[in-house]
């Protein structure tokens, strides 16, 4: 079973001081680029975008908009490392097993955890907007 092992003439040079901060910019555009194949990441992106859409519509406090994007930013987040998990377990167990399945399922409940927080947090705000409280 092959682990995609680079030979050591391959591997690139650590980067310090102002070419870290570049390397690792383009990691995180390669990160974002890899999720964006994920139909539940395109889908929690989707649902943010509508509810801050939602949010300016009805003009909810700067506040919560605020506290919004940084729960949304969470929820992706998240959705990163389970895919990672995801992706890691497959690689190691690529046969059905438990071991295999019980860390999906933890990975998915925690995205489901914070998937409600966000759910709730916007009908909360929405409602306040609407309503006034």
């Amino acid at each position: 079973m092959s682990l995609d092992l680079l030979p050591p003439a391959a591997i690139p040079p650590k980067t310090q001081g102002l070419r870290h901060v570049f390397a690792a910019a383009g990691y995180s555009a390669a990160g974002f680029r890899w999720m964006l194949r994920e139909a539940a990441f395109r889908h929690e992106l989707l649902a943010g975008g509508v509810t801050l859409a939602a949010f300016a519509l009805v003009r909810v406090p700067l506040v919560h908009a605020l506290v919004q994007i940084g729960l949304l930013l969470m929820l992706l987040a998240l959705e990163a490392v389970n895919t990672a998990i995801e992706r890691i377990v497959d690689r190691l167990s690529p046969d059905f097993s438990l071991f295999a399945k019980e860390a999906k399922d933890l990975g998915s409940f925690a995205v489901f955890c914070l998937l409600a927080l966000n759910a709730l947090s916007a009908t909360v705000f929405l409602y306040g907007a609407i309503h006034g409280g």
